[in-house]
């Protein structure tokens, strides 16, 4: 056997986001230097893009694969099997007499006023869901025990069933798991090379529906995810790059190669968190404790929000419901996940969205898009329909020539005849015209996501910075923020692969959860803290699994879900205290505070119910803040832009990031960079600050400002 390679002192760590158009590389050096690279999405197979855009990397720098340490990854591979139907043949265990569940769902409607609203279809049909006959009770007490031959008739019909997966979900299992171990440990002896997950290893907590949706999702797309990662891990090995991979999870944190294969259904929403993440580091560098963040690419924009300097997460999650507006009111289109997920608002608004005109009459943007292939009009790569990029490109925001530092080539004329074709003579205006209702269009519908995260939810947009980000993201944001009364706006640097840097900020996380009713009224302090602490210690040896070959050492935060007596759902307040603090007393008082700001309304004398119990553990490894990247621009002559009619066609200077000063210098601006282009718009002010970011101010908000 050959001995390893010794590693060489410069390491990379690798960033990979695949996004609908584009999947974006970060190469981190061990120096904190960067360099990026954007490739086609290889839709085909997601790994080639990563492996190829990491290979050619290699190539061009002259560095051998050991050079890497580390690829970190952020992927829709479980999102698009649940979105697209295309998840494995699945089989459920459940009690007998509650196999129909998944039918029954939750009396929630996306849209009470539909008359033809359809619930999705449940992942697995009723002829694969079988019931063993035992009961046990919300108490943990047994009603009736497991009949060993109910048992074995449910493993013959499963036999019968030919699944790919088995989900195993048994009444009230989080109170006491007995039962459902035992049925687990006979169905993965009976189909060992069946892919199995059970409730308590997924989801140990109250509510049928919740668990029973969110382990069928796990086996669903667990051997999807599973042949995707080993697809990957044989892809780089045949290059001799054999290093650890790390995935995104949902909330935020990254996980081992191992651990998603396990829970794959903590990446569901893998791709869009390494944005918030990167937003929440650099809103704590920049002093910002409450900022929105705004991420806009080629197929979607997505909204989050950071406050008080924390990432928001919500466990009232639904996936395969396309399109996600982040309203607890708005629920009922897709399968529930109740697992820890970044509170991430998103519409089909993205640079590939494709423009149309609906039966009334009307100019419509998205959700479909053009995506990678064929893509944009402008871009020459067999494109017919008209999108968001097109009009940008048309209205002078976008280089009319090229982007991405020249490796995509831009149509102005292909743009223009495609925007004619789609809009322009439908609606009897102009091309500049109809290239200005899309952008205007566009981002009215973007507004909604940040609405949905901001005044849904009992927040002022204005008391927020706006941090934009994608590759589309800030040629929209200045305007998108006026409109909400927004005057600050971020717009950091190489905010075109952003979320790519954020995966390589990310830490390692991994959350445990306990159901555990309680009255705050009638227990004490001591029993809440021991419960945690037995939460903590039972989580430690599959931590030990799970470190990314780091050393583990790190810090437990604590949080809780409660909710007022006779209330159907929880909010989710911190449980961190000092060792002085009234436990009970401030987590009680903090329910009331965040259903007051959610809600409007407090109900102080109102009886609280505490529901579960949750702890994160988040690993301590050393994480190197990549430095500002400078990718040289080929100077660009001033071009004209579009501002409306009542500006019209304006001369704008074409300028590079390096080109503003500490000075405020006034728009209209363009700022050209290799990944994404900003847009400063008449009535905006921008400059850059010691960081390398661009901060603009809407300065014609200030005379209006109360």
């Amino acid at each position: 056997m050959n001995s390893a390679k010794p590693r060489a002192s410069l390491q990379l760590r690798v960033g990979a986001d695949i996004g609908g158009t584009f999947t974006d590389l970060v190469f981190l050096r061990s120096d904190g230097q960067y360099s990026v690279r954007k490739v086609s999405t290889t839709m085909d197979d997601f790994s080639k893009g990563i492996v190829d855009g990491l290979t050619a990397f290699l190539s061009d720098e002259e560095l051998t694969p050991d050079f890497v340490s580390e690829i970190v990854h952020g992927t829709t591979i479980a999102t698009n099997a649940i979105l697209e139907n295309k998840g494995v043949r699945t089989a459920l265990v459940t009690t007998k007499g509650f196999r129909d569940v998944l039918e029954f769902r939750r009396l929630r409607f996306p849209d009470l006023f539909s008359l033809d609203y359809t619930p999705p279809k449940p992942l697995v049909p009723r002829r694969r869901r079988f019931g063993v006959d035992e009961r046990m009770m919300h108490d943990g007490s047994v009603r009736r025990p497991l009949d060993e031959t109910s048992l074995d008739c449910v493993l013959n019909d499963l036999e019968e069933a030919k699944p790919d997966a088995i989900a195993i979900c048994l009444l009230h299992s989080y109170a006491n798991p007995d039962h459902e171990q035992r049925v687990t440990e006979a169905v993965r002896d009976r189909f060992p090379d069946i892919y199995v997950s059970a409730s308590i290893d997924v989801l140990p907590e109250i509510r049928e529906y919740e668990r029973t949706s969110t382990t069928v999702i796990n086996s669903y797309i667990g051997p999807i995810v599973d042949s995707y990662l080993k697809s990957m891990r044989l892809r780089l090995d045949s290059e001799n790059v054999r290093v650890p991979i790390s995935i995104m999870q949902s909330n935020g944190g990254v996980m081992s190669y191992a651990a998603a294969r396990r829970t794959p259904s903590r990446i569901i929403e893998s791709g869009p968190a390494a944005g918030v993440v990167e937003a929440h580091q650099l809103s704590k560098r920049l002093g910002l404790k409450d900022v929105i963040t705004f991420d806009m690419g080629g197929t979607t924009a997505k909204a989050s929000l950071i406050e008080d300097g924390e990432r928001n997460l919500t466990t009232e999650h639904e996936v395969g419901a396309g399109i996600q507006i982040s309203s607890r009111l708005v629920k009922g289109r897709g399968h529930a996940l109740k697992l820890p997920v970044i509170d991430i608002a998103e519409v089909g608004a993205g640079g590939g969205s494709i423009v149309r005109i609906d039966p009334g009459g009307a100019l419509r943007v998205g959700p479909e898009s053009a995506g990678a292939d064929p893509g944009p009009a402008c871009y020459r790569q067999g494109g017919t329909d008209a999108t968001v990029t097109d009009a940008n490109v048309v209205l002078g925001y976008i280089n009319p020539t090229a982007i991405a530092g020249g490796t995509v080539d831009v149509d102005l004329e292909a743009a223009r005849e495609a925007l004619d074709r789609s809009a322009a003579k439908q609606l009897g205006i102009d091309t500049t015209d109809a290239a200005y209702g899309v952008y205007a269009v566009a981002n009215t519908t973007m507004i909604r996501a940040i609405k949905s995260v901001t005044t849904f939810r009992g927040r002022d947009p204005r008391d927020f910075t706006l941090m934009a980000f994608g590759g589309s993201g800030p040629v929209h944001a200045a305007l998108i923020a006026r409109s909400l009364g927004i005057r600050q706006i971020i717009v950091p640097g190489s905010p075109g692969v952003f979320s790519a840097l954020g995966l390589l900020e990310a830490l390692p996380e991994y959350g445990f959860s306990r159901t555990l009713i309680a009255d705050p009224a009638q227990v004490s302090a001591d029993v809440i803290i021991d419960a945690f602490d037995q939460l903590e210690s039972s989580s430690l040896e599959r931590l030990k699994d799970e470190a990314l070959n780091e050393a583990i050492t790190g810090s437990w935060s604590r949080t809780a879900d409660l909710r007022y007596r006779g209330q159907a759902y929880e909010l989710t307040v911190t449980a961190d205290t000092g060792p002085n603090d009234d436990l009970l007393g401030m987590i009680v008082e903090r329910f009331h505070q965040e259903h007051e700001r959610t809600y409007g309304r407090r109900a102080s004398d109102e009886p609280v119910d505490l529901i579960t119990i949750r702890s994160t553990y988040r690993i301590d490894a050393e994480r190197i803040v990549p430095e500002s990247v400078n990718i040289p621009q080929e100077q660009q002559q001033p071009r004209q832009a579009y501002f409306g009619r009542e500006q019209g066609w304006m001369l704008t200077p074409v300028i590079t990031r390096e080109e503003l000063t500490r000075s405020f210098r006034s728009g209209p601006l363009i700022v050209e960079e290799y990944d994404s282009t900003t847009l400063i718009p008449p009535g905006t002010d921008a400059r850059i600050d010691e960081q390398g970011n661009i901060t603009m101010i809407n300065t014609d908000l200030d005379a209006n400002r109360d």
